[in-house]
């Protein structure tokens, strides 16, 4: 039984009470977290699904330039841009603190997509298709950023359910358990220093009655 081994003293009663403080007040903070947590985990699913909305949409406007350059230039022109253009450009990923939880965040100030037009002489029809494509790159990269934060949030909100739950399911009422057998075993002790106190006294009455039906 919980408490079994606690030692029934008033400053054990006194430490048990303020851990069930203490516990209390943890709990309740680790519900504030989850429901922030959540709350940021919603905003977060709605931008990542405005994101890939607006993807379909790029992806979709990409294909329909690459389709117009094709027909302008021909595939084998395309070709030859495709193993000229330079490699993606490169982003500086930064992290962000939520609660806590550390989440990446693409630094969109130092993305900066290279101008095709400027080093390369592309037909109109062509410079439009990469410049799509940029686009298409950079909302990736977003979407990336949030579906990795979506992640490790969900992480931590059940970290924090499962720490919640177990402060709440067990530790506090162990606890409160513990308090009901120190105070069972404090009115135990009392009623025993009862008995023998009666006890004691009824013997002195019995000894003071003897004593005095001895004849002088």
């Amino acid at each position: 039984m919980p408490g079994e081994e606690v030692r029934p003293t008033r400053l054990e009663l006194l430490r048990t009470r303020r851990r069930i403080v203490l516990a209390r007040k943890g709990l309740n903070l680790l519900k504030l977290k989850r429901s922030a947590l959540i709350a940021e985990f919603f905003a977060l699913s709605r931008q990542a699904l405005e994101l890939r909305g607006d993807l379909t949409t790029r992806v979709a406007r990409g294909y329909a330039a690459i389709r117009r350059a094709e027909m302008f230039e021909g595939p084998t022109r395309l070709e030859s841009v495709a193993m000229l253009l330079p490699e993606l450009a490169r982003v500086s990923v930064r992290t962000k603190n939520v609660m806590g939880v550390k989440t990446p965040r693409v630094d969109a100030d130092a993305y900066t997509p290279y101008d095709a037009a400027t080093l390369l002489d592309l037909p109109p029809s062509i410079d439009e298709s990469v410049r799509h494509f940029q686009g298409i790159y950079r909302v990736v990269l977003e979407i990336a950023e949030k579906e990795n934060a979506l992640r490790r949030l969900l992480r931590e909100i059940e970290k924090t359910k499962r720490r919640a739950s177990a402060i709440e399911n067990m530790l506090i009422p162990r606890l409160l358990a513990t308090v009901r057998t120190i105070k069972f075993r404090f009115d135990e002790l009392e009623r025993d220093s009862f008995s023998m106190l009666k006890t004691v006294k009824r013997k002195m009455e019995e000894q003071e009655a003897a004593g005095a039906g001895v004849p002088a």
